[in-house]
Order: C-alpha cells, then sequence, then structure tokens
C-alpha cells in the first residue's frame, strides 16, 4: 500500500515496527520487523523527495551482469563496448571502432 502521507507513513512504519516483536509471532514475521526498524529511515526518506535508487540499482545490476558474462576481458575498452551494447544503442562515432553495417 503506498502512503503519501509522511506523518501517517512515520505512525504506520512505527506500529509495525511494535506489532512485530510479539513473541506469539513466527519467528520470519519477528525477523521482518527487526529488517524494517533496521531500514526505517530509509523506507521513511521516499516521503520528502518521492526519489528511489531504483534506476541506478538496475544499471548496477547490469553491469557487475555484464561483467560476468565478460569471460575476462583484460582491456577495459572491451568491457565497456559490451556494456553499452548491453544497454542501449551506442553511439557508434564514440566508440571508435568499426561501425556495423
Amino acid at each position: 500500500m503506498e502512503q503519501t502521507d509522511s506523518d501517517l507513513a512515520v505512525e504506520w512504519v512505527d506500529d509495525i515496527i511494535s506489532d512485530f516483536v510479539d513473541r506469539d509471532l513466527p519467528i520470519e514475521v519477528r525477523r521482518l520487523g527487526r529488517t524494517i526498524k533496521k531500514w526505517r529511515d530509509q523506507i521513511l526518506a521516499w516521503h520528502p523527495t518521492r526519489l528511489m535508487n531504483g534506476p541506478t540499482e538496475a544499471a548496477n545490476n547490469l553491469a557487475k551482469h555484464v561483467k560476468r558474462v565478460a569471460f575476462g576481458f583484460r582491456r577495459f575498452e572491451h568491457f565497456r563496448i559490451r556494456t553499452l551494447l548491453y544497454t542501449s544503442k551506442p553511439n557508434w562515432d564514440l566508440l571508435n571502432i568499426t561501425k556495423p553495417a
């Protein structure tokens, strides 16, 4: 559920944290409560800015994927080209290599 009111969001997250410490709840729920408590400030940071780091995380994940499948590229330039090929249509003029047909 998306909560756009900052004050209500703080109250809601704090209620979840306090409710999830109940000893009668399964360990998984209590563990989730501890995780939410640990990340409380980061969860609530979205409200004043409405910004997320999802696009940055996606780009980082893609770069790591390219690195895993690069099979030991020894030259950074080759890694850079492979990353550009994975992420978008590269500007071949900037790559300084033979352009595809």
